[in-house]
């Protein structure tokens, strides 16, 4: 079972009903400040932490008067647009008295889709954190061009956590686990300390119930297992209730823990090397050799390039007698390759008239 405290970079994702008062509409700011307590204890630990916050409706739909149900899409938009600068406010104010700096990141589970977004999400939230910032992330309901959906925030944390190579993904909601059925209809329900394996068995015993202010059920946590632990991080989904909720968890509170048989950075090369090359880099002697000792592509080490492909496509990596050395998600178009190929990463900027990454392709986006 996974520890909590041997986290090296860990995702929370935090329900609605944990922050906002379901009665009031208002910010739980006692929890809240329990939480930040637990977010410095774990930095102290030298744990990188990215929280990912539902509670923008709620808030939102309280300051403007709008029901607490049955919002039109343009309602809830609104309502996420008043929300989320409080809910932004909220955490720096809980957080700053730790000298711990918050980021407000928005997002959709649409740009961990889009490759050009979802490189860019990833350098931005990397970014982040190696400046020991803590990032609180939240749906970017205000632009949706869908309904907003039941456990968006639920699959976006899992999403995160894949994307930045997180190692542990803490759900805290309004149930203690994953149970065998729903306790509140079936008294023989019984909770799951560990689930290895997400068999068909388990998919059929969760349930779509969610609290007033939750949006989602067991099914969406499920999802959210599933993508976590295909990345090679554990998940856990555990009661948010206690002041310090994640300090309860790591101290042996109720939870149930999805484990995952791969680390981070196995599972995203086992990722990369199942997909199909767009295009090749032919490299010489000295890129291969710095690649074998862990190091990035960069320009200097290309001396040919292939295929048409787009910024954050798999191109393969080869010698000059034609052998696959791995494959890799280059950090530019062909269009560009051609362009800075063979050069230092200092002349990039005069070379394409803008600045850019100075790798090619990064060590971790590579398979060799």
């Amino acid at each position: 079972m996974a520890s909590l405290t041997d986290a090296r970079r860990l995702v929370v994702k935090i329900g609605s009903a944990l922050l906002v008062d379901r009665h009031t509409g208002a910010l739980r700011q006692d929890w809240l400040a329990g939480l930040a307590e637990d977010v410095a204890w774990l930095t102290g630990q030298g744990c990188q932490v990215v929280l990912v916050s539902s509670g923008s409706i709620a808030l939102g739909r309280g300051v403007l008067n709008l029901p607490a149900s049955d919002l039109a899409l343009e309602q809830s938009q609104a309502a996420a647009a008043v929300g989320q600068i409080r809910l932004a406010r909220a955490y720096e104010e809980a957080l700053a008295p730790h000298g711990i700096t918050t980021a407000q990141v928005l997002m959709t589970l649409e740009d961990s889709r889009d490759r050009r977004r979802y490189l860019n999400s990833r350098a931005t939230l990397e970014q982040l954190l190696s400046l020991r910032a803590v990032p609180i992330v939240n749906e970017n309901d205000t632009v949706a061009t869908d309904e907003i959906r039941f456990g968006d925030n639920d699959r976006l944390a899992a999403q995160i956590a894949a994307t930045i190579g997180a190692d542990q993904l803490v759900l805290l909601s309004d149930v203690d686990g994953f149970y065998s059925a729903n306790p509140a209809d079936d008294p023989s329900a019984h909770r799951y300390d560990i689930i290895d394996q997400i068999t068909p068995e388990i998919e059929d015993q969760a349930g779509d119930a969610g609290s007033g202010l939750s949006k989602g059920g067991m099914k969406t946590k499920l999802m959210a297992a599933k993508t976590a632990t295909a990345a090679g991080c554990a998940m856990a989904i555990c009661h948010g209730a206690a002041t310090r909720p994640l300090h309860a968890l790591a101290n042996g509170a109720n939870a149930t823990w999805f484990t995952a048989t791969l680390d981070p950075a196995s599972a995203r090369k086992r990722w990369i090397a199942a997909m199909k090359p767009q295009g090749t880099l032919t490299l010489d002697a000295g890129a291969i050799k710095a690649l074998s000792c862990g190091n990035s592509l960069l320009p200097a080490g290309v001396h040919a390039v292939s295929g048409t492909f787009g910024r954050g496509e798999p191109v393969a990596l080869i010698d000059g007698d034609g052998h696959q050395l791995g494959l890799g998600l280059t950090r530019y178009t062909a269009e560009e390759a051609h362009k800075i190929k063979g050069h230092h990463s200092a002349e990039i900027e005069t070379l394409l008239g803008y600045p850019g990454r100075a790798a090619l392709i990064h060590r971790d986006d590579m398979a060799l």
